[in-house]
């Protein structure tokens, strides 16, 4: 099974300024929700997944900076993908830099 890229949730709380404790109850009171079996994400759902336009995704999509493969006429952006260019934002080194 592959390893997950995503942050330690403590770094996590840390950089969104809250307690580590609320952001646990947080995600406990979410839940899951879609398809965690997903490796392919719409444009639409990788952009919600990070928080900008689609228009901004394909930006990035363009510049190299987040993979993606065309499936029939639909493209697809990893969900590792999504992971990994976050990662990399939150990062000791893109971390305070303007997108």
């Amino acid at each position: 099974m592959p390893q997950s890229t995503s942050l330690p949730l403590a770094q996590l709380a840390q950089l969104l300024d809250v307690p580590e404790d609320s952001l646990r109850a947080l995600i406990a009171a979410r839940g899951e929700q879609g398809d965690v079996t997903l490796v392919g994400l719409t444009v639409a759902e990788a952009a919600r997944r990070m928080g900008v336009g689609r228009t901004t995704l394909y930006k990035y999509i363009s510049s190299g900076e987040i993979p993606s493969a065309k499936v029939g006429r639909l493209r697809r952006v990893p969900v590792e993908a999504v992971n990994e260019f976050l990662q990399r934002r939150l990062g000791p080194e893109g971390f305070g830099t303007a997108a």
